[in-house]
């Protein structure tokens, strides 16, 4: 209990006289000089198999990891990282009796924070729980919105913010609202959630703009899903990502309110620079250009600052909807999908599998003039990373197709996923390492990750590529200063094999 109120007291004088402090979730000053171009593997962990290592949060205080195990019973496994090299696995944590199943974990201040979705229904509302890192004891059960799959922590320990998916049930008989939690921990952990029934007077604007509401109701706020979080480093903004809705929505933590939703657009696969490969099925990989637009649809989002600009970074995934009531994706080929005549005069060329009719696209848009035929085809994902104004919502930089060329060239490249979401860009991470902004990339499809320099963010350098374990889902950053090691440290978890592996650069 002594650990446990110094543990308290601290978050305390974070809160109420330092703001600005950051802790190991963005950007720390480093205390030795590492080259962020050669980082290499220094230790790994199996801890079962699929779904055996979701996500990852690691506490200074104890110097443990913490991971999402749903491999079979729900729990979070808990590692000694006191040597990097052996991580080691030393408990767990039973979540039975809280009826949930965890989703996402974040630490701070000797806490641990767990996002439960409810096991009774996914439709139902959601809870936290959080734990004493040091002895796993329960200090707070809240509250929140339904299907909470993200957490984290404010950099100066003040909030907990989880985003809440809402998804529907099968039948579109349930959707409830997509929301964001943000809990006040100084005020004993009170909840605020948030929805955005409030912007459904912009809708006709924002889908002008590349923004997507579509579900058998249309009901503006409950088709919002929101999928991943950021904070700046000042704990006063937030963002978060609305995946299946090609947006992005910012959030002022002081007045607890969504100011704004910036609408994402989309990418023109027609322009040589995002030449991609779509055909899953011809043996080979070969980078073409075609009359078609993808959504950006971000999983992760990662925030940083230079030269007092704001930046956000997005994991440019892509996500359809397949419920009974609702599919929105089929293959060019299908029989449903019927291309216009006139802006499509090589239709039935285009629809073979040597052409086009491999790829997905999503059957709720493109139908421009209404006439029950696709003038336009629209994709999901734009198999990228991009950075983002975070004031404006302006696009600064996209990856183009050099992720998916990077992986190919670098031996990981999934031709079996051409046609849907290639190497799936999953996990962003940007943090400082000396006097760079550097950023990990997590490729789910590629089973790898990506390091760029993103100092410059109209013109980032990329840096390296690293193998990972099945799935990469997680991407954890520790700085040196908080390593246990006093060195950097990058943790990926793979969800696909139940793998953690830990990477740590070269000195200068």
């Amino acid at each position: 209990m002594i650990q446990k109120s110094l543990a308290v007291l601290a978050a305390l004088f974070l809160i109420v006289g330092c703001d600005d402090i950051i802790d190991s979730g963005g950007g720390s000053e480093e205390t030795v000089n590492e080259d962020p171009s050669t980082f290499k593997e220094i230790g790994t962990l199996t801890i079962g198999g699929t779904g055996a290592a979701e996500i990852s949060a690691y506490d200074e205080i104890s110097k443990k990891l913490f991971t999402v195990n749903n491999s079979s019973a729900n729990k979070i496994d808990v590692i000694d990282l006191s040597d990097p090299s052996k991580p080691t696995l030393i408990t767990s944590i039973d979540l039975a009796e809280y009826n949930g199943a965890a989703n996402s974990v974040a630490t701070s201040n000797g806490e641990l924070a767990v996002a439960l979705e409810s096991k009774t229904s996914k439709q139902d509302l959601g809870k936290v729980v959080i734990f004493d890192t040091s002895n796993y004891a329960l200090v707070k059960e809240v509250t929140v919105g339904a299907l909470p799959d993200m957490i984290t922590y404010s950099h100066n320990g003040r909030f907990i913010l989880t985003a809440n998916e809402g998804e529907p049930n099968d039948t579109y008989s349930q959707d409830p609202d997509g929301s964001v939690s943000i809990i006040d921990v100084a005020s004993n952990y009170a909840v605020t959630t948030l929805t955005f029934g409030s912007f459904s007077g912009q809708l006709a604007d924002l889908k002008s703009k590349g923004f997507r509401i579509a579900s058998p109701t249309n009901n503006f706020a409950a088709d919002i899903e929101p999928e991943y979080l950021t904070i700046s480093s000042d704990s006063r903004t937030a963002w978060v990502t609305l995946q299946e809705n090609n947006g992005i929505a910012k959030i002022d933590l002081a007045t607890k309110k969504i100011t704004q939703i910036f609408p994402l657009g989309y990418k023109d696969y027609n322009l040589a620079e995002n030449a991609l490969d779509i055909n899953d099925k011809d043996g080979a990989v070969t980078f073409n250009t075609w009359k078609l637009k993808g959504m950006f649809q971000p999983d992760a989002i990662s925030s940083f600052e230079v030269n007092n600009v704001q930046y956000v970074v997005t994991a440019n995934e892509g996500d359809a909807r397949e419920y009974s009531a609702f599919v929105d994706v089929r293959r060019i080929n299908h029989s449903s999908v019927i291309l216009d005549p006139t802006i499509f005069p090589n239709a039935a060329t285009l629809k073979a599998d040597a052409s086009m009719g491999r790829l997905n696209i999503n059957t709720k848009m493109g139908d421009i003039d209404g006439d029950g035929d696709f003038d336009e085809l629209v994709g999901f994902g734009a198999r990228s990373f991009s950075i983002w104004n975070g004031v404006t919502g302006q696009l600064v930089f996209d990856s183009k197709n050099d992720l998916d060329k990077k992986a190919q060239e670098f031996g990981v490249y999934d031709d079996g996923r051409s046609d849907d979401k290639s190497v799936e860009p999953e996990a962003v991470y940007v943090t400082k390492m000396g006097n760079k902004q550097i950023l990990f990339v997590g490729l789910e499809r590629a089973d790898a990750f990506m390091v760029y320099d993103v100092s410059n963010p109209i013109a980032p350098k990329y840096l390296q590529t690293l193998k990972t374990g099945d799935a990469p889902e997680g991407l954890l950053f520790i700085p040196a200063s908080k390593s246990p090691n006093k060195r950097s440290l990058v943790v990926v978890s793979s969800e696909g094999d139940g793998s953690i592996k830990i990477y740590q650069p070269e000195l200068n």
